[in-house]
């Protein structure tokens, strides 16, 4: 570290750069009138070097980071493109650096004299971009340019003049162009924001010293990662999660990652997702980009600075063409909430079973959080004679997923977006004609597990103050479990949306027609006689339900998160009247006998006589004698020897069809696979997959390196 920047000075301008991401925020959501970023956080504020290094960002939207630098980097290399002191560029092209046309951002250099030193981003969701649909998200599309406008990098403000030609285009196309003209104006005070404290800093410190605490900043966070890698074994882990309907027709796609883990290297190869759909689905490879780093800051780099170094150490493998890197001209406009979101489940289970097999870290394993992002728009005139739009952020308030030692949290919602939150019940009726009948948690929604996933909330309204609207009702996960359980814990329950015709009436709830929508119902009308109903994926679970403290479950169902037939049929907890410990002994004895065929399998010669050196799961341990390396059971029993391939072992059961009681639906060709320990009929792991197709290994763990991960910890945890 240079004598100009002494660790003292480093740390003041490490923070310093953190506060002005605030600072951002805080000008952003002050100028915006939108409630998906004054409210729900849906947005990303970031500082990055000159040549398009994010240095320092907010905690919003973690998927925007690489995606504003991957705009950076167009600027820079485009030739021809005068970048000066005073220039403001915005873009929304997700073949260039965006995740969807909603997506819009701003980036503004920052130069001291002549010298570019910096960039300033800042991107929001807006409500409306144009496009077939209203809200932009269009169902139907079949190519990109039928999803709004596309600007590909566009200089809105030239050395501090603002082009009001460019704007008046930009905003032209919306149907909203009012609300998106005030969110381009709130990105232009955020910009100036950031600039001047720059400014400030490198008039305190100098332009040199500023240069070199952001490339250190940004070494020490790689540093950090590199150090966090090396300390979980080498393996290979395998991940995947699927989406349904592509808009045209009811198909199921996979977004597959295998995870290779080498020393201070991760690389992440989604080769074997499904192809591009030709619906609007798709992700963009920014999108897939925006996707890993949503992954890995919040789940690898929870303790560090958010910044390029923590993802240095991380190559992504994934050839042209996918679902996650669709080529052009292919509709991206739901990328966000479909391709992108469930890439981003895929990688983070990869994660979570990296930890969960690595001592000093198995007690931040946990299953999937919010594994799907329901999307509700509502447009047309409100009671004032003016144009509105909203989009309900409201489905954020899904559950997040148990960990080895505690349940997940209540409407807990996804850790890419750590501060995202939801609108007031209040505030969602001040800006939309909506009238709401509840908001509240869904009871048998959290995924069921020794520690259960947090709940997922549900809403019910309908229109208030006019007669009739437009809206668009889109989501995956209806027919899909995203939000995987751990360690032998079960998913959330699946989103169940359903639409009254007829049944309200003056502001009062009454008997209509009720139906229960797919996945991608589309753009409709609703009228202030209908009510919009859904509930969304609670958190995954973690171990085995019917290990659950019996007590806890009587307590969830006294409180009513689980209802007294889940108690039986999940967790063979007998409540009639008040809990019942010798019925649910009988229950969860007979429900480990039915798991087996009947009979527990009494093989000595398969029972390890010794004491496992750490756990891989809830109900699995690593353990090592004369014969070698073998995964046990918590019944000693052996599934596998030599490797950590331990499915082959254990007693396995499959459904096309799940009982009611666990609340998922399963797509047609979708199929459950629970694994169990043949001696105790413990459950062991749950699996998704393509029906009439083995689930993978998902641990391949390299057991040299087991040895010299155990120093320095306890033998088992």
């Amino acid at each position: 570290m240079s004598d100009s920047l002494n660790p003292v000075i480093f740390e003041v301008i490490r923070n310093r750069l953190i506060a002005i991401t605030e600072e951002m925020r805080v000008a952003l959501q002050s100028v915006s009138g939108s409630p998906t970023v004054t409210e729900a956080s849906d947005f990303f504020t970031g500082l990055f070097t000159a040549e398009g290094d994010v240095a320092s960002m907010g905690f919003q939207v973690a998927f925007h980071a690489p995606v504003s630098g991957a705009f950076i980097r167009h600027i820079v290399s485009r030739p021809g493109m005068v970048v000066r002191k005073g220039d403001m560029f915005i873009g929304n092209d997700p073949y260039i650096a965006a995740l969807h046309q909603n997506d819009v951002q701003m980036v503004a250099p920052i130069f001291v004299d002549d010298r570019l030193i910096a960039w300033a981003a800042v991107e929001a969701h807006e409500t409306d971009v144009g496009g077939m649909d209203f809200a932009s998200w269009c169902p139907k599309a079949r190519e990109v340019h039928q999803e709004g406008l596309r600007i590909p990098c566009v200089k809105l403000v030239d050395a501090g003049t603002m082009r009001d030609d460019v704007l008046e285009m930009i905003v032209s196309a919306s149907r909203l162009p009012a609300l998106l003209g005030l969110d381009i104006r709130a990105f232009i005070a955020t910009l100036n924001v950031a600039t001047d404290r720059i400014s400030e800093l490198t008039g305190r410190y100098g332009a040199d010293v500023i240069h070199e605490a952001m490339q250190r900043v940004i070494a020490s966070s790689e540093v950090r990662m590199r150090a966090r890698l090396q300390e979980l074994p080498d393996g290979e882990y395998h991940a995947q999660d699927f989406l349904e309907h592509d808009g045209h027709d009811n198909v199921l796609y996979k977004l597959d990652v295998r995870l290779t883990k080498k020393a201070d290297k991760l690389t992440l190869d989604f080769s074997n997702s499904s192809p591009q759909a030709p619906g609007f689905i798709n992700a963009s490879r920014s999108g897939l980009m925006g996707a890993v780093a949503g992954s890995i800051l919040p789940t690898f780099a929870y303790d560090m600075p958010w910044n390029q170094g923590c993802l240095t150490p991380i190559e992504v493998v994934a050839p042209d063409g996918l679902i996650c890197t669709a080529q052009f001209p292919a509709p991206v406009g739901s990328a966000t909430v479909e391709a992108i979101w469930v890439a981003g489940n895929a990688i983070m289970l990869g994660l979570n079973k990296i930890l969960a097999v690595s001592p000093g870290y198995q007690h931040r394993a946990q299953g999937l959080n919010a594994g799907a992002m329901a999307t509700f728009n509502l447009g047309g005139v409100n009671q004032f004679g003016e144009p509105f739009g909203l989009h309900l952020m409201d489905p954020i308030a899904a559950g997040s997923a148990a960990f080895p030692a505690r349940d997940g949290v209540n409407a807990g919602g996804p850790i890419t977006s750590p501060v995202s939150c939801i609108a007031d019940v209040e505030r969602n009726e001040q800006v939309a004609p909506l009238f709401y009948f509840q908001r509240k948690l869904a009871p048998d929604t959290g995924g069921p597990g020794r520690f259960r996933g947090g709940l997922s909330a549900e809403v019910s309204f309908t229109l208030g103050g006019i007669d009739h609207a437009s809206a668009l009702i889109m989501t995956h996960g209806v027919e899909v479990p995203n939000s995987q359980g751990l360690g032998g814990g079960w998913p959330g329950a699946t989103i169940r949306q359903t639409f009254g015709r007829d049944a309200v009436r003056d502001g009062r709830l009454q008997n209509g027609s009720w139906e229960t929508f797919g996945p991608k119902p589309g753009l409709m009308r609703m009228t202030n006689r209908d009510v919009f109903a859904v509930s969304w994926q609670g958190g995954g679970g973690y171990g085995d339900p019917i290990e659950r403290d019996p007590e806890t479950v009587a307590k969830d169902v006294k409180g009513g998160a689980v209802s007294a037939e889940a108690a039986k049929v999940v967790y063979g907890v007998i409540v009639d009247g008040g809990l019942d410990l010798r019925a649910t002994e009988e229950e969860r004895a007979k429900i480990r006998l039915a798991r087996v065929g009947g009979a527990f399998r009494s093989e000595p010669e398969r029972i390890f006589q010794g004491t496992p050196l750490f756990n891989l799961s809830d109900a699995l341990s690593l353990a090592k004698d004369r014969r070698g390396w073998h995964v046990v059971t918590k019944a000693g029993y052996i599934l596998c020897t030599g490797s950590t391939r331990w499915r082959s072992g254990a007693a396995s059961a499959s459904w096309r069809k799940l009982p009611a009681e666990f609340g998922i639906v399963l797509h047609e060709d979708l199929a459950a696979t629970a694994y169990y320990c043949p001696a105790s009929g413990t459950l062991l792991s749950v699996d998704f997959h393509f029906k009439d197709v083995r689930p993978p290994d998902d641990t391949i763990l390299d057991l040299t390196s087991v040895d010299g991960l155990l120093s320095g910890h306890d033998r088992i945890h």
